[in-house]
């Protein structure tokens, strides 16, 4: 139940405001000006009805103290039609809307709805910025590879300046995540992070897209549309796969860049921007410039801060901590654990989708796993298709494996490709190992291995 503070002088009003909202809120009650600034700190209403007419300090002065000290309750006026002029001025002052006396029941039931819904989008909306902050801290990247903390010492020493950034790596590498991690370490945390995927979207849209487009721009502009470019001001623009722009539109973009302008689709007026530019590519701008495909002079206006995202196969110390990340988004902290022939397993991958491939398995996983402990029978055979000698090697260097162990299974490991290769005929299997068929058939069964050979 919502608290409303109700402030006048005047007792036949508190009591019949008193009357008509006490069934649905929690009613306060202040005589004057002073007991209501007290109960304001007392009692912390979530909304609050002033007059504006009152002995000794009036609504206008009690309304600047409010707003001094609880600058999120709403406050909402109440005046005398000939004070209608100083309910204006208390809503350039910060107020949240003005009643006229008398009063109209179902408009002032209106109003508190109005008010309080409000209040708790605005109380949303800040809780929501304070998650989306705390997400893309660069210290909750994971990773604690060489590569990665240098990429984390470099983000801090970018974010609080204007420079534009140009971030390379392959698919999957989070090139959006650390952009993303710059904007809201930065000054602009709190304007616009507009995100713009190049590559999907077509050539003869793009120009629109950035730049916007007037009414009657072409056959379909039925509206004026505000292009990424204005939606982004004062905030940040993220181009990613910036490769995949046209000469042309590069071309457009540098003038943008250069002049902090530009004019809509269609328009005629020049539109000012304050934006910084960050942009992704898994491509090689350098090459692409040798051959044409890409302006040096853009190139060279967006590589003022380079930084390089490095593919999961060349830091695999950051993937033990990546699993437990995202074991715990997908499935809650302390649910599932992967057993360590599972991690081999998911160690010895090579990753060419990088982390975003490693959280989509991790997802499955935890979807079609049973077992509190993922076993490497759960992990999908995609996965698996790496060499068995890998995967021994690492459990030797891990302790899990003794060498004399590892030996067998590699042994044992030939031998089967070998069967394998030559459809189980023993004869031809000695002959391609080198070695006679009676050394062959002892290790055979030494290993136990007996299924679909042939003599």
């Amino acid at each position: 139940m919502g608290k409303i503070l109700f402030c006048d002088d005047e007792a036949s009003v508190r009591d019949s405001l008193r009357i008509i909202f006490k069934k649905d809120y929690q009613v306060i009650l202040a005589g004057n000006a002073e007991e209501a600034i007290q109960k304001v700190q007392t009692e912390e209403p979530d909304l609050i009805f002033l007059d504006i007419v009152m002995p000794g300090k009036d609504g206008l002065e009690t309304l600047n103290e409010i707003r001094q000290k609880q600058p999120e309750i709403p406050v909402i006026m109440l005046t005398a039609t000939k004070t209608v002029k100083s309910a204006v001025d208390a809503m350039k002052m910060g107020a949240y809307d003005y009643i006229t006396k008398p009063f109209d029941v179902q408009e002032l039931r209106i109003v508190v709805e109005k008010a309080l819904e409000t209040r708790l989008l605005k109380a949303e909306n800040r809780r929501l910025q304070g998650e989306v902050e705390d997400r893309y801290q660069f210290d909750n990247i994971i990773g604690k590879s060489k590569e990665m903390r240098a990429i984390y010492a470099t983000i801090g020493q970018i974010a609080e300046k204007n420079s534009t950034v140009l971030i390379h790596g392959e698919s999957g590498t989070g090139k959006e995540l650390i952009a993303r991690a710059i904007h809201y370490n930065s000054p602009r945390k709190n304007k616009p992070f507009v995100a713009v995927n190049c590559a999907a979207i077509p050539e003869t849209l793009i120009e629109t897209e950035l730049f916007g487009h007037e009414k009657g721009a072409f056959t379909d502009a039925h509206n004026r549309r505000i292009g990424h470019f204005e939606l982004a001001h004062e905030g940040t623009l993220f181009l990613d796969e910036i490769s995949e722009l046209s000469l042309l539109t590069q071309a457009k973009i540098l003038r943008a860049l250069q002049e902090r302008e530009f004019v809509r689709v269609g328009g005629m007026k020049t539109i000012s921007i304050d934006v910084r530019l960050i942009s992704a590519t898994n491509k090689n701008l350098e090459e692409m410039m040798a051959r044409g495909a890409f302006r040096s002079d853009l190139y060279y206006r967006i590589n003022v801060v380079p930084l390089s995202i490095p593919p999961l196969r060349k830091r695999k110390e950051d993937i033990l901590l990546l699993v437990q990340h995202f074991l715990e988004k997908h499935a809650g902290k302390g649910r599932k654990r992967i057993a360590s022939e599972a991690m081999d397993i998911l160690l010895s991958y090579e990753w060419p989708g990088n982390v975003r491939e490693l959280e989509n398995i991790i997802e499955r996983i935890v979807v079609f796993s049973g077992s509190e402990t993922v076993g490497p029978d759960e992990i999908p055979p995609i996965l698996k298709s790496t060499s068995q000698m890998e995967l021994i090697k690492r459990g030797v260097l891990n302790g899990r494996i003794s060498f004399e162990d590892a030996e067998r299974e590699f042994e044992k490991d030939i031998l089967l490709d070998a069967l394998k290769k030559t459809n189980f005929v023993q004869t031809k299997a000695a002959e391609f190992l080198g070695i006679s068929r009676r050394i062959l058939k002892y290790k055979m069964d030494k290993y136990g291995i007996t299924e679909g050979v042939e003599q």
